[in-house]
Parts: C-alpha cells; sequence; structure tokens
C-alpha cells in the first residue's frame, strides 16, 4: 500500500469516527465552564445592593459544565477601568478566593459573611481586606470581571494571598475558565 492511500484510509477512519459520534461532539460542546449569577445578566447592571451605595454583599454566582479532573476552583474578580473608565490606570480587585472544592456549584449571596464553602480560602483585594468589596466607583461606569477558574490541583496553603500571586501559583494548573461581566455606575456620585 502506497504512503498515498495510506494517508487516505487513516483520514477515512478518522473522519468516519467523527461523523459517527454526534452526541459526544454534543457533549463536548455543552461541557464548557459556565458562570452565571440570577442577580445579574452578562454584560447587565449589578444590583446596587452588591455594591457601596448597598449592603456590600457579595452577589450569588453559579457554574455548570465543570471539567473532568477539576480538583478546585478559584474566584477573582476586579475593574478593569479603575479608577476612570475614559482613562483607566489599574485593575483594582475586588474579591479572591481559591481552593473553593470541586464539589461545589455555587456561591450563595453574602456567601463572604455567611460562610464560604469548606475549605474555600480567601485571599486579599485591594483594599486589604480578605473579604468581597463590592463596586463603588469613583466616576463612570465600570466593568466588574467575575473569573472563576477550574484548577487540577488543590493548591497549598497560599495565605491571604494578593491576585497576582493566585495567578502565579495556577500557571499550568487551569483546565477551564469562565467570565461573568457586570455593570456598575454610582447613583449618587
Amino acid at each position: 500500500m502506497s504512503h498515498a492511500s495510506r494517508t487516505a484510509r487513516v483520514l477515512t477512519v478518522l473522519l468516519a469516527a467523527l461523523c459517527s459520534s454526534p452526541v459526544d461532539a454534543q457533549e463536548s460542546i455543552t461541557m464548557t465552564l459556565t458562570l452565571t449569577s440570577p442577580a445579574f445578566t452578562a454584560g447587565g447592571a449589578i444590583p446596587s445592593r452588591f455594591t457601596c451605595e448597598g449592603s456590600d454583599t457579595s452577589p450569588p454566582l453559579a457554574w455548570t459544565g465543570v471539567p473532568a479532573g477539576t480538583r478546585s476552583f478559584a474566584l477573582v474578580v476586579d475593574d478593569p477601568d479603575a479608577p476612570d473608565p475614559a482613562a483607566p490606570k489599574t485593575t483594582w480587585v475586588h474579591w479572591v478566593l481559591y481552593n473553593i472544592p470541586a464539589n461545589a456549584t455555587a456561591l450563595a449571596e453574602d456567601a463572604a459573611r455567611k460562610g464560604l464553602p469548606p475549605g474555600t480560602r480567601a485571599g486579599t483585594n485591594d483594599w486589604q481586606r480578605t473579604a468581597y468589596g463590592g463596586p463603588c466607583p469613583p466616576i463612570g461606569r465600570h466593568r466588574y470581571y467575575h473569573k472563576l477558574y477550574a484548577l487540577n490541583l488543590e493548591l497549598p496553603e497560599l495565605g491571604a494571598i494578593g491576585k497576582a500571586a493566585l495567578e502565579r501559583a495556577m500557571r499550568g494548573h487551569v483546565l477551564a475558565e469562565a467570565e461573568l461581566i457586570g455593570t456598575y455606575q454610582k447613583q449618587h456620585p
């Protein structure tokens, strides 16, 4: 059998295998890590109760499509529009969590105060606190990125680390990432 014939035969077998399993292809499409909140839609306004103008509680978050091999999750909430969306100068970090258990599928509203899933560790935000700090933009409408990472390991005890240190610790261990963006502009500047 010539090299060209072998190549054609291999390609035919591969194509047949791919085409004969539409259910598997559909399952891989639906197994994308997705992050949502019942409090706001993707790209929508974050209700004021989750901000400095309200009770400053963390919003409820939920996720689906967890990849196989996930051992823990990490969550970072930050604002790339600080201090002014017209002239951003820094990304302000609002919340850092790591070692969220692999079997967790959600964080309840006000989880930062009412209780995180067992084993979850809180890092330090840009207010130098190990708690959620809600949106409190000094000017304009800001975007708030809620980023969930599925990791293939449980991180060692890292203490109250910041976002940059967490990102270094996660490097090479992220199986999937999901992002939910909400916006906020102060009602009473």
